[in-house]
């Protein structure tokens, strides 16, 4: 066995003096097994109020797919392995190390004794066992995260701190990471899983769990006491809903609320200079599209949904494609607050960002209306071209109405395919509606969008064949119903290579091979436009550190350090995620993750909710 603890994304600084200087770091980090996890907070410590703006569709961690419900579950299940607030590493979480084997195919995690789920209960390897086990054995429970075990042969806990992962091949992606686990003694007994809430007196191993849910009242979370990295500084973490930003936002400026995110351009540029207000443009790792409809189907290859046939045409999909500016949206629409869009990837993950300029598919609408004209698509006398069945081309597309941008670049996407010769008409809905429309293919276009994490292979996993949903929108989840068998086999190639250079280019590969598809035209990747009230707290933690989020991260890093104003600690600093409380990192450790710290750093773009995560 090769030790790796913690393995960085795989065999990435295989040879590099960087790859000694993050497993040394990050083993000085791991949790102290036997020491007892700090007090909860005092009574009187304050909770942290958060604006609900979007829907929940779950608080179940098995089926839930939504931005914001997953938001709140990183609060309160960890996976093996979590990814820091510096720069998205790896850092120990459930799991204290991990090696695998020399070929690659088995991983072995070790977990400390003495940690302790949020009722006290001990944490074991029998919880990531029933865990991977249940995804593995139940389609019902395979809809969040069933695409993540994709290569996973067998789980075996084999004591109480000991559990191997065997694959059926090596994979570049840590198996350890993404997978929120739950607690075996509460989900094991239930009859039906998939159909549990879990949404009052939860259990859970994070910072945070959830003390009870619904739609009026919100989301209340309590601080766990047993979270092995010690209690957070706060009681707990509210969700208020609201029925739009509009009126977040003001409660930001009354002070029911503490933070904000999601803002229009427009709400964030207003803030800028509000007393007692801060705002933060941080670095998107969200992906702002339309999809296109292929001709939705099954997991079994059945039709299903009411996209418009014409949609089936690859020469129609790219015409839409083509109709659509980008540019204007991003200036006009986000008043320039985020990036130019290529592929899936956001700039903020440089390994795997599609950088190109050849974009076929960019704005033209001379080039989409002969496409048109070339692939038999007349044009009627009122100006909309007709459908192989003589009928006018027309097509719905579908956005949220708890977004006031989906209707602006709707204003601007209408009258640029009438162009083109393609009627549309516009409707916005109920996020959960339109969740539940795209997932069933009722749809011809719609805005969608994706939180993308820091390693690709979940987002490329999504547009396999074997990730269409069953006909009632259960099982698997798909992007947006893409089947290609040529993409299934390039989405394998990236799983299984271990070179990072040969992985990063599969991967851009694979971007490519959607974007011709025409199945998803990428707009934009947003900056995460959010705000605080400075005058209670004090500066969050970000992720990544430099030019990063406050909300929506990698982890609870922002939630679980949030400190009122006046409470920092000596040293003036909010801990580093990657340390335990109490922990001493010696001198040479100190250098060492210094040395790392400036490497990532070079590596990554220095400056710098959708519905989807």
């Amino acid at each position: 066995m090769t030790p790796n603890i913690p393995h960085p994304p795989r065999l990435r600084f295989r040879s590099s003096t960087a790859a000694a200087a993050l497993g040394l770091a990050a083993a000085l980090a791991l949790p102290a097994a036997a020491a007892a996890p700090a007090a909860a907070a005092e009574d009187n410590a304050p909770a942290l109020k958060l604006a609900l703006t979007g829907d929940i569709d779950t608080l179940n961690p098995f089926i839930s797919i939504l931005a914001t419900t997953s938001n709140v579950l990183r609060l309160q299940y960890e996976p093996l392995v979590a990814y820091g607030a510096e720069a998205n590493e790896e850092i120990p979480g459930m799991a204290e190390s991990w090696e695998t084997s020399e070929d690659g195919t088995v991983w072995t995690f070790t977990l400390p004794e003495g940690t302790k789920w949020s009722d006290g209960e001990p944490i074991t390897a029998e919880d990531a066992e029933w865990t991977y086990n249940a995804i593995l054995d139940n389609d019902d429970l395979k809809q969040a995260n069933g695409s993540l075990l994709s290569s996973v042969e067998s789980v075996e806990a084999e004591d109480e701190t000991t559990l191997v992962i065997t694959l059926s091949e090596a994979q570049a992606v840590n198996p350890g990471t993404e997978l929120p686990i739950v607690p075996e003694h509460v989900w094991a007994d239930l009859e039906d899983p998939a159909g549990y809430g879990n949404d009052k007196d939860t259990v859970g191993s994070g910072p945070f769990v959830v003390d009870s849910y619904d739609k009026a009242a919100g989301v209340t979370m309590s601080a766990n006491p047993n979270y092995w990295r010690g209690a957070a500084k706060i009681s707990g973490v509210t969700w208020v809903p609201y029925k739009n930003s509009d009126a977040a936002v003001q409660a930001l400026r009354t002070g029911e609320i503490d933070i904000v995110s999601g803002l229009t351009p427009a709400q964030f540029q207003a803030l800028e200079n509000e007393p007692n207000i801060t705002t933060n443009a941080g670095t998107g790792r969200r992906y702002q599209a339309i999809g296109i409809n292929p001709g939705a189907q099954t997991a079994d290859g059945t039709p299903m949904g009411d996209g418009n046939p014409a949609l089936q045409d690859l020469a129609v999909r790219q015409a839409v494609a083509m109709a659509i500016d980008s540019d204007t949206l991003l200036a006009k629409v986000l008043q320039g607050l985020g990036d130019k869009a290529t592929g899936e990837i956001p700039m903020t993950y440089p390994l795997y960002h599609w950088d190109t300029d050849e974009l076929p598919l960019a704005y033209n609408p001379d080039a989409a209306n002969k496409l048109l004209d070339e692939a038999g698509y007349e044009m009627g006398a009122d100006g909309i071209r007709l459908d192989k069945e003589g009928k006018p081309l027309s097509l719905r597309l579908m956005g949220r109405n708890s977004d006031p941008t989906h209707q602006q670049m709707a204003d601007y996407v209408k009258p640029w395919l009438r162009e083109i010769g393609i009627d549309t008409s516009v409707e916005m809905k109920a996020a959960a509606q339109v969740n539940d429309d795209s997932t069933v293919g009722n749809y011809d276009l719609y805005f969608t969008g994706w939180g993308i994490g820091p390693d690709p292979d979940y987002q490329l996993s999504i547009n396999q064949c074997s990730s269409r949903p069953n006909a009632d929108g259960t099982g698997a989840t798909s992007e947006n119903n893409y089947c290609d068998p040529a993409f299934d086999e390039l989405f394998k190639a990236q799983h299984a290579e271990l070179d990072q250079e040969k992985r990063s280019e599969l991967v851009m590969q694979a971007q490519d091979m959607i974007y011709n598809a025409a199945v998803n035209k990428v707009l934009y990747y947003a900056n995460s436009l959010e705000a605080y009230r400075s005058d209670r707290w004090e500066p969050f933690v970000t992720q990544p550190a430099e030019g990063g989020v406050i909300t929506s991260q990698n982890g609870p890093w922002s939630y679980y350090e949030a400190t009122p104003v006046g409470e920092l600690s000596d040293a003036g600093a909010v801990a580093d995620s990657n340390s335990n409380t109490g922990l001493v990192i010696g001198v040479a450790g100190a250098v060492l993750v210094a040395g790392l710290v400036a490497f990532l750093l070079i590596r990554r773009r220095s400056a710098t909710a959708d519905d989807r995560e």
